[in-house]
């Protein structure tokens, strides 16, 4: 089955919801990279993440960017997605190996460490809005929460997850995330907290095989959820020879002269997908040229 993310309203649409199964794209994006484990597992949480975020996008053309600069082994995170649930990302250090955290589990705060999580939504302004918090935990999950609360202002639940095969091929991945709307009343709040204390981890819920619509149905059920849209969403690179040989023309003349008098052949490869273009000495002289 494909990924897809389901958008929902609940509480008289007082809280929006959004949930994803985003398996698919997350082993999509460790074949590609080959990631260890951990990273797997980080970059999967954040391309999830992000891969919802996206879709709260209006203009088509929108561009969101989640980057999170770290003082741990990772080194970082780029995740990018469109308001179509296209998301493609990298890790700056796709192997990373740690004993378990105290819960047993895969270590992605202590991979991340102390850092900073910038969310960057280019929307055809001048300038791209930017919003900055501190990892709070760099279990990502949590880290969002935060973002949403302080540099948006608006209470949110985030719930992210990756479950790992022993071959280390995923399982499953997906998330949650829940929004409160500046109308939503108290008694709501209070009852959505209690419930939220109470509900499984991610991971528990999707090993039990639960779709989005069965999480939001077990998160939101006691106040009446209604699906709006189901959006499809993966793994999709937009990378091309074309756009590589754009990069390769923002060179200096003394750069571009330097690689072709060594008189051979260049291989450039995509910082997100992986995919490897040829240039041969013909191709660098014509983009000399231009």
């Amino acid at each position: 089955m494909s990924d897809y993310i389901v958008r929902a309203t609940a509480a008289n649409s007082s809280i929006r919801a959004f949930a994803i199964t985003s398996k698919n794209m997350v082993e999509e994006a460790r074949v590609h990279h080959n990631t260890s484990p951990i990273m797997t597992a980080a970059l999967g949480r954040l391309l999830t993440g992000g891969a919802m975020m996206g879709t709260m996008m209006k203009g088509e053309k929108d561009l969101l960017t989640l980057q999170i600069q770290c003082s741990g082994p990772a080194k970082g995170l780029t995740v990018t997605a469109d308001a179509f649930g296209h998301v493609k990302g990298f890790a700056l250090n796709p192997v990373v190996d740690l004993p378990p955290n105290a819960q047993g589990h895969l270590n992605v705060g202590g991979a991340l460490d102390l850092g900073i999580l910038s969310v960057i939504k280019d929307m055809g302004l001048k300038e791209p809005y930017v919003g900055q918090c501190q990892l709070q935990t760099g279990e990502i999950a949590e880290d969002l929460t935060y973002y949403f609360a302080t540099s948006e202002q608006i209470p949110s639940a985030v719930g992210l997850g990756v479950l790992m095969n022993k071959d280390n091929t995923v399982k499953q991945a997906g998330g949650f995330i829940l929004q409160l709307m500046p109308f939503t009343p108290d008694d709501v709040i209070e009852k959505l907290e209690k419930r939220i204390s109470e509900i499984d981890s991610v991971t528990q819920m999707l090993d039990k095989g639960m779709t989005p619509e069965e999480i939001l149905e077990d998160v939101l059920g006691e106040f009446g959820v209604e699906v709006t849209e189901r959006i499809e969403t993966g793994f999709h690179c937009d990378c091309s020879k074309e756009r590589v040989s754009k990069a390769l023309a923002t060179l200096s003349k003394k750069d571009m002269d330097s690689i072709i008098a060594d008189g051979e052949s260049i291989e450039v490869k995509c910082q997100f997908c992986n995919h490897a273009y040829e240039f041969t000495i013909d191709d660098l002289k014509e983009i000399r040229k231009k």
